[in-house]
């Protein structure tokens, strides 16, 4: 068989039952053996940022890698923001780029290019990868894929890449046996030298003690684990963003969302605690602030598979460099309350504290929608959703702030890129790995990074529920003008515009509404899952001004929040 149709059937064997790619003369091959063997479904996209976005929700849902293709030079380079974006927020893929042949590349020659389209993509994605890999010679290709594989599943999961060129990609190769895997994808390990007794004695002496929970809980496959380990020893939960759906909305250990724009009362909260089990969370400026000192007064054991995110931005922690899934399963048998434990006094505090700041009561005087407000409701819609994605902006942190996960639900948004445009792609990749309908939020802004996905959910007859929340500007950046740039809304909103999406929509076939008003909030809702197995697309109309808070006053602690607290200068 040729290489290309032995990595075809090769991703069979591993189980992977989608591709996502957009074709181009390099990637030519490969793409023929996908059609000829039938049995994996290829979905075309309009970009390739949008394959990299689309193959990181895939890989979200389905934790086996996301697999994608995109074509030398242009194609190759317009990869690259969802590969970082899969290697900062740990996501596990494998990227093929085409390459010009062998024949054609420059090699040695001190020049800039010699094939049409040659580029050295290899050197670009190095840095955003856990591996690249050059194909040199089509006979080596079965073990790079391989390699490839096992990297991008094993310790902290994370984006590879292969480059091949083309004249390779036709190669006749000796068909090998794959039908068992040759290594063991994740490589896991359980460190007993673990101190269970100090565990339990910090616990047993704790009188705040809360679990910070991170995208760790959903990589590991931990998310029951977690539930049944906070149940049996009353432990409250705060979450990252990563982490909004390891634990339901509704669960009476859910203390909330912490962080930048997190709410207001978990963050007080992590302020009052006196012990915190950090579980596969990086703690990253977005979730401390940047500064640090007031954690220093507490005890903090963090569990991370990363050794390098630990004692990193905050010092002194115990650390236990684990798998959170091994760490979980031994902690429900080795680590136990003593009766005489009583957090009671702590539980209260949480509910007084979520009493005290309702998330919808932080923006005073909001004229029309209250987004907070509706995603409560958008939530309590949506229960036939698989999943909610967010994109990047204010939109993104009212769904934080709000949304009402249960417990079947999964959320999706871009971390630590930070990449606008991210949601419609990714909600093509989760609802194809769901097959089931998903909710898509953006904002104006984001929306029209990728906007041109719609044709793809229309061709694939995708059940997505897209909601624009449509401030006419960009608004996190808008609300940082206001703070800091005496309202100069360069960009934001000076030199910026978009469309009615809902015209838009229509111009793809797919049925829109819009609302303004708060008394239209529940029919738009409906309309928008009159047809569960239909796309729809809702925009949400909202104040221009109207501002995202609570958020850290800058310079403060992470318990200090605007539009209470005040940020310092610049």
């Amino acid at each position: 068989m040729t290489l290309s149709e032995y990595l075809v059937q090769y991703l069979y064997k591993k189980g992977i039952t989608h591709i996502f790619e957009l074709t181009g003369g390099m990637v030519a091959n490969f793409l023929n053996a996908f059609y000829q063997f039938e049995k994996i479904k290829v979905v075309t996209m309009h970009h390739e940022q949008a394959v990299s976005f689309a193959t990181d929700g895939f890989a979200r849902i389905s934790n086996l890698p996301g697999v994608a293709f995109a074509t030398s030079g242009p194609g190759a380079i317009n990869l690259l923001t969802g590969i970082g974006n899969c290697y900062f927020d740990s996501v596990p893929a494998i990227f093929i780029t085409g390459q010009v042949n062998s024949y054609e590349q420059k090699g040695d020659r001190n020049v800039r290019q010699f094939g049409f389209q040659e580029t050295d993509i290899l050197s670009m994605a190095k840095p955003i990868c856990k591996a690249v890999f050059e194909v040199k010679s089509a006979l080596e290709f079965p073990a790079i894929i391989e390699e490839a594989f096992k990297v991008a599943l094993s310790g902290r999961p994370g984006p590879v890449l292969i480059d091949v060129p083309m004249n390779f990609q036709k190669v006749e190769i000796t068909e090998i046996d794959f039908s068992e895997p040759k290594v063991e994808l994740i490589e896991k390990k359980y460190l007993s030298d673990i101190n269970w007794g100090l565990l339990n004695e910090k616990l047993n002496s704790s009188k705040r003690p809360l679990i910070l929970a991170g995208r760790g809980i959903q990589v590991s496959a931990s998310k029951n684990l977690l539930i049944n380990f906070a149940e049996k020893n009353g432990i409250p939960i705060v979450t990252s963003l990563h982490a909004l759906d390891v634990i339901p909305y509704n669960h009476p250990l859910r203390v909330g969302f912490i962080g930048t724009y997190g709410n207001r009362w978990s963050n007080i909260l992590i302020g009052e605690s006196d012990l915190i089990i950090v579980l596969g969370s990086r703690l990253d400026i977005r979730q401390t602030g940047a500064n640090v000192d007031f954690f220093s007064n507490r005890t903090i054991f963090h569990i991370d598979i990363d050794s390098n995110e630990i004692n990193n931005r905050i010092k002194n922690c115990y650390a236990i460099v684990e798998d959170i899934n091994i760490f979980l399963t031994n902690a429900l048998e080795k680590v136990n309350i003593i009766p005489t434990t009583n957090w009671d006094s702590w539980y209260d505090e949480i509910n007084a504290s979520k009493v005290k700041y309702p998330d919808d009561k932080e923006t005073d005087n909001v004229m029309g929608i209250n987004p907070n407000s509706f995603m409560h409701l958008l939530s309590r819609h949506s229960d036939k959703a698989g999943a909610f994605l967010a994109d990047v902006g204010n939109h993104q942190m009212w769904c934080a702030q709000s949304l009402e996960l249960n417990m079947d639900q999964y959320f999706l948004s871009s971390g630590g890129m930070g990449a606008m445009g991210y949601c419609l792609p990714a909600a093509i990749g989760a609802c194809f790995a769901l097959n089931k309908p998903v909710v898509s939020i953006s904002g104006d802004g984001g929306f029209q990074l990728n906007i041109q996905e719609l044709q793809t959910i229309v061709r694939n007859r995708l059940p997505i529920k897209i909601v624009v929340i449509n401030n006419k500007s960009l608004g996190m950046i808008r609300q940082f003008q206001e703070s800091y740039f005496d309202c100069n809304y360069q960009s934001s909103i000076w030199g910026y515009s978009c469309p009615d999406f809902e015209k838009v929509a229509n111009s793809y076939n797919i049925k829109a509404k819009t609302i303004s008003e708060i008394d239209e909030i529940e029919d738009g809702l409906v309309e928008l899952w009159s047809n569960p197995y239909e796309p729809f697309l809702l925009q949400v109309m909202i104040d221009t001004h109207i501002n995202c808070y609570p958020k850290i006053a800058f310079g403060k602690p992470l318990t200090e929040m605007e539009p209470i607290s005040k940020p310092i200068e610049l």
